[in-house]
């Protein structure tokens, strides 16, 4: 009986890890064809650190004519009916979990494009709201905000102009931070959120809020620490002469500044760079990693091995 394979260019991004080992990558696979799938990108990783295996595959419904004689190990394959987007994810976990059983697996299945549910932490910095809101509507980040939360003011016009809800708690004192971050925790519940970015939030977050949104909220700060600690950090860096700028992209833990590093890039800077000009450049590289950081996370391209990440670009 003839079977329809429809023209859906929906695609299916699988992460996984686990304990490294012979016959993974064929387990995976034979899952998929199981499936009556198609690999079009795959990229692995064996941490001889740690000695576990890491894998990103994105998987397509396979592209068999009407007619053909084999289209995978399916129910469809003897109903004659059509594969749709949801019939083939419903079938792709079938197939996956004897597998990821057997392994022991870490695993997260999703859909290609898919915008990852977003909530935006500031204060009183714009670069980084700002770039991440205009890559958001110009369709260059697959990312859906929500609410951008802040402690001061500034950012508002900033989040209006792009339609997104802006909400504003002052943190004056202990109990005011306890009131933020009591509603960064509802925000989270109430919007599903998945992911945190702390888009230049100055603030210090409290063990028990790192602790509730672990492997989901970024910082971003520029790469001087810990040598130029507090105010004026770009002051104090032309005083000493850097010869090197950038910043640096990160998962928040109680560690402070410490967290497993997503991204990192710098540039060189010499004697004719005045404070104001090295800001400047600062605050490019630090939107751009940023950017890079949440694009990543958001194409479950970030994954973790102990206190470091394996980013499959």
């Amino acid at each position: 009986m003839n079977t329809t394979v429809t023209n859906d260019n929906t695609q299916w991004v699988l992460t996984l890890s686990c304990i490294d080992g012979p016959g993974i990558v064929h387990a995976i696979s034979g899952a998929i064809v199981a499936a009556g799938g198609n690999i079009a990108e795959s990229q692995q990783f064996a941490s001889a650190d740690t000695g576990r295996f890491f894998m990103r595959l994105q998987v397509e419904i396979a592209n068999v004519p009407s007619g053909s004689a084999s289209v995978g190990q399916n129910s469809d394959s003897v109903t004659g009916t059509a594969t749709t987007p949801e019939n083939f994810e419903a079938r792709f976990r079938e197939s996956l979990a004897p597998v990821t059983e057997r392994y022991d697996m870490n695993w997260r299945l999703d859909r290609v494009g898919r915008p990852v549910r977003t909530l935006i932490l500031a204060s009183t910095a714009t670069h980084c709201v700002n770039d991440l809101l205009y890559r958001r509507r110009a369709g260059q980040l697959p990312i859906e905000v929500p609410l951008v939360l802040s402690n001061h003011e500034t950012v508002r016009d900033i989040a209006e102009f792009y339609g997104v809800p802006f909400e504003y708690k002052p943190v004056t004192g202990a109990e005011e931070k306890a009131a933020f971050e009591a509603r960064v925790l509802e925000a989270v519940e109430q919007h599903d959120i998945e992911l945190v970015v702390l888009a230049r939030y100055m603030q210090i977050l409290s063990p028990e809020l790192c602790e509730a949104l672990e492997g989901k909220a970024i910082n971003i700060h520029h790469s001087f620490l810990p040598g130029f600690k507090g105010a004026n950090p770009y002051k104090q860096a032309h005083e000493r002469g850097v010869k090197l700028i950038g910043a640096t992209a990160h998962f928040v833990t109680t560690d402070l500044d410490e967290g497993p590093i997503i991204e990192q890039d710098t540039t060189r800077v010499d004697h004719a760079y005045t404070p104001r000009e090295l800001v400047q450049l600062g605050q490019d590289i630090e939107a751009r990693v940023l950017r890079h950081a949440v694009n990543w996370f958001a194409e479950n391209r970030v994954l973790a091995d102990g206190d470091r990440t394996i980013i499959f670009r």
